[in-house]
């Protein structure tokens, strides 16, 4: 049974670490959550790390210029692991081959950026999906609509057997108050069609590898027992916690607020409910991260 918490002070002494989810935890898609920067600071303040894990298909200093321009102090974290970097990893390590099919938005062009991470990084080539030999998928083109209508691309790329690599697991976010399809919805769309995704991002270990590596070059001492996981994705944040053996502070403000009736605080009988339906098991969970 998950325990109620009224904020993240009454339990943070238990923690060396957190790891943080974004969106919908510490910012909305738009603008930056005050209450959630002021736990995250006092947090810092008091000796605790702070690595934010992001499923955002961005690399890192695509992430940090976008929390700039929300408005997140960079006082309220210490480092941050992506999806995005722990798939052009894997990407650059030629998974999905050389000649790829990017699905997905322009303003993700940075994700094929040179990497320079890797010592021999595969040369990677932007190809129509006719001459691809896999995807990399970082969302779908028009995040308003529903993936379905990708299908026949979709069935055309089943039929060559192309692998998809999917930059962000997420099925949607919310943007403010507009919700939008993410790159994890193409991706088991793709599935359901008989075709294979690769995943690097939250639930899947790849990401929480990538955070660990980062707290280890902030404070090698911190174990797992040492590590709290919060966010708002009861299949992804806490699902991934869940998979890693380590403590999860569920928000459920965010994805979930309707579910789980949250103003303020959830309504706990319907919280109940929606884990039991969810079969989710969050060590903690709070209305908002404050």
């Amino acid at each position: 049974m998950t325990q109620i918490i009224n904020n993240l002070f009454e339990i943070s002494d238990r923690y060396d670490a957190l790891f943080v989810d974004l969106w919908g935890c510490v910012h909305d898609g738009v603008k930056a959550l005050p209450d959630a920067v002021t736990a995250l600071q006092a947090y810092r303040n008091g000796g605790g790390k702070v690595v934010l894990v992001t499923n955002s298909p961005r690399p890192r200093d695509g992430v940090i210029k976008q929390l700039a321009h929300f408005g997140v102090p960079d006082d309220a974290w210490d480092d941050i692991a992506t999806s995005g970097d722990s798939a052009r990893t894997a990407m650059y390590r030629g998974m999905v081959g050389t000649q790829v099919w990017h699905l997905g938005p322009p303003t993700d062009k940075h994700f094929f950026d040179p990497s320079d991470v890797l010592d021999d990084p595969v040369d990677i080539q932007l190809v129509d999906l006719e001459d691809a030999e896999g995807i990399v998928c970082t969302g779908p083109f028009d995040p308003s609509e529903d993936p379905s209508v990708l299908r026949p691309q979709l069935l055309y790329a089943k039929q060559k057997g192309l692998k998809l690599l999917c930059a962000n697991p997420d099925i949607v976010v919310d943007r403010g108050d507009v919700r939008e399809w993410c790159a994890g919805a193409v991706a088991a769309l793709y599935t359901e069609m008989g075709g294979e995704s690769l995943y690097f991002g939250k639930p899947h270990p790849p990401i929480y590898d990538l955070a660990r590596r980062k707290l280890y070059a902030l404070d090698k001492d911190i174990t797992d027992n040492g590590i709290l996981a919060i966010g708002d994705g009861i299949h992804t944040d806490v699902k991934g916690a869940m998979g890693e053996d380590i403590d999860s502070l569920f928000i459920s403000g965010g994805l979930a607020a309707r579910e789980t009736e949250t103003q303020t605080q959830p309504d706990p009988e319907a919280l109940i409910r929606y884990l039991e339906k969810e079969t989710s098991a969050p060590t903690y969970t709070i209305g908002h991260l404050r």
